[in-house]
């Protein structure tokens, strides 16, 4: 008999144990024996979309995705019938506590350590039928609709609260600017001048001289030529 590497084959005499088989080529006389060939290779369990109330009161529906595989052949075997089943109900279990346990808030938030709490939770109700688990993801989170219209509304008005958050400091930057080009003005008169030459070597716009009371010319910056 030749046991494929995948595989453990148990042989039992008279009904009764006799031994395991690891890979390779075995001399098994057939005379009162019976041989159950085990596959060991990971296989993946999905528990499907289950409708869990959080710790805050809100009805989500979340699903999971694990590896599991038989770790003890004769334990597998002997121990229950349909040692999938249990594992399963396990993992649902587990699944429905860790939700229940956290707000909807924290559940999104730690959604990836949400498998990690499941692996040690399951794992002794896993060894007894004979299987391990090795692996545990958390596949989907669907909130209901009210709740994702809910945050839809929330991030928007953040966002506009930030935009005119913004708005608002620009034109405190902008009245704060003004107000320290008149101090200099009324300060220096004679940057209001310079500024008129500026205006006229830019071009684009007319400047009318005029005199003042003591006879000096001032510029000044009538408007823009069309």
């Amino acid at each position: 008999m030749v046991v494929r590497e995948w595989e453990r084959v148990l042989v039992y005499r008279d009904g009764g144990f006799e031994r395991e088989l690891d890979p390779g080529a075995h001399q098994v006389r057939r005379w009162r024996r019976r041989v159950v060939r085990v596959t060991i290779r990971p296989q993946q369990v999905v528990v499907p979309l289950q409708e869990v109330v959080t710790g805050d009161g809100l009805q989500v529906r979340v699903s999971l995705a694990a590896v599991t595989r038989v770790a003890a052949p004769r334990t597998w075997h002997e121990a229950v019938e349909g040692p999938e089943g249990f594992v399963y109900t396990a993992l649902q279990v587990a699944l429905r506590e860790a939700v229940t346990s956290r707000t909807l808030e924290e559940l999104l938030a730690e959604r990836a350590q949400v498998p990690d709490e499941l692996l040690p939770a399951v794992a002794a109700s896993a060894a007894g039928v004979g299987m391990a688990v090795d692996a545990a993801v958390l596949r989907d989170v669907v909130v209901p609709a009210e709740v994702r219209r809910a945050a839809t509304d929330l991030a928007t008005a953040r966002a506009q609260g930030l935009a005119a958050l913004e708005r608002a400091r620009s034109e405190v930057a902008a009245t704060r600017a003004l107000a320290n080009a008149a101090k200099l003005v009324d300060a220096h008169p004679g940057l209001l001048q310079l500024r008129t030459l500026q205006a006229v070597e830019a071009g684009g716009a007319t400047v009318v001289l005029s005199a003042d009371p003591s006879g000096r010319r001032v510029g000044s910056q009538a408007g823009e030529v069309g």
